[in-house]
């Protein structure tokens, strides 16, 4: 029996849900969290100990990926604590307030991934259509002065959704459907009129990722335009593999947003496995793979991990 508390009509606890029908082989499935919450902490932090030590490589493009980086951090020790619990313990329970805390920091950290990346991609368009004032544009002050923009927008953005959902009552029970919370999963679960939640979700989805991957689009369109216009085709594909790391960084933070919308929008007959699937890909597969890209695509990465790994070893 849901047990909800008299005065405001609020569950005690919500019920987390992993993979519905698979409860006896949360154990099993435990394994590959463990590999991507390992894989993402030690691949951001790699990132972190190379670029941070090394005053050669406080440059913008670089201090932009140690944002990134703390961001997929932050994204990671999010979810961890009831995605773990759930599969590791079969601790499937969480209080109300706090979920509502893991809800506001899962969004923040999505909504400050989009603005990171709407950074660096301004980041690209300096350093390729206007490179001679690449230094005087991007300082050290204006990149800190950017990165707590990022900060105060997302959370001031996400600061009403808390209180948006503790004035609803709580009464269509307590199981959610993933295992971590959610505005959107906590909200189905309300007796009442959910259209504020509605509109104010909606225009902070569109005011979020709608502009930022707008202004990317429009930065890459000013980029491409600038590479075409270069004469040698040397100089055009050197330009542009300095973009390659940020475009694959983009989809897959992106990618997986606009499937799960598309899921949800015109899939209503998709099996809840792979609605399930989908919505873990949006949270785990950035700062899981992000790192990698970044090791494998910039040389300076790579030179720096080699470096950390033969001190280590000598």
């Amino acid at each position: 029996m849901v047990d909800f508390n008299s005065t405001s009509f609020h569950p005690a606890t919500f019920q987390l849900t992993g993979f519905p029908g698979q409860e006896a082989a949360r154990h099993w499935i435990s394994i590959p969290f463990w590999v991507v919450y390992i894989s993402a902490m030690v691949g951001n932090c790699t990132v972190l100990c190379v670029i941070w030590p090394d005053r050669r490589l406080h440059q913008p493009m670089y201090l932009f990926l140690c944002m990134l980086s703390l961001n997929d951090l932050g994204m990671s020790l999010s979810t961890l604590p009831t995605v773990l619990s759930i599969f590791c313990f079969d601790v499937t329970d969480v209080a109300f307030d706090a979920c509502l805390a893991q809800m506001f920091f899962i969004h923040s950290f999505s909504f400050m991934e989009s603005g990171i990346l709407l950074a660096m991609s301004f980041d690209r368009f300096v350093a390729i259509c206007d490179p001679l004032r690449y230094a005087a544009i991007l300082t050290s002050p204006r990149i800190v002065r950017i990165g707590l923009a990022i900060v105060i927008k997302s959370t001031s953005m996400l600061l009403p959704f808390p209180f948006l959902i503790k004035r609803l009552p709580i009464c269509k029970g307590n199981v959610l459907s993933h295992a971590y919370c959610l505005h959107s999963d906590m909200m189905r679960l309300a007796c009442a009129d959910t259209t504020v939640n509605n509109i104010y979700g909606l225009f902070a989805t569109l005011f979020t990722y709608g502009l930022d991957s707008v202004f990317i689009i429009l930065s890459y369109v000013k980029i491409l335009r600038t590479v075409f216009n270069i004469a040698s085709h040397e100089q055009r594909l050197t330009a542009l593999n300095t973009c390659t790391s940020h475009i694959c960084a983009v989809l897959l933070f992106y990618v997986p947003i606009i499937a799960v919308a598309v899921i949800h929008r015109f899939g209503g007959n998709a099996p809840r496995l792979v609605q399930i699937l989908m919505s873990y890909a949006c949270l785990f597969i950035p700062p899981v793979l992000n790192p990698i890209v970044y090791s494998v695509k910039t040389k300076e990465i790579r030179k720096g991990i080699s470096r950390m790994f033969s001190r280590d070893l000598l």
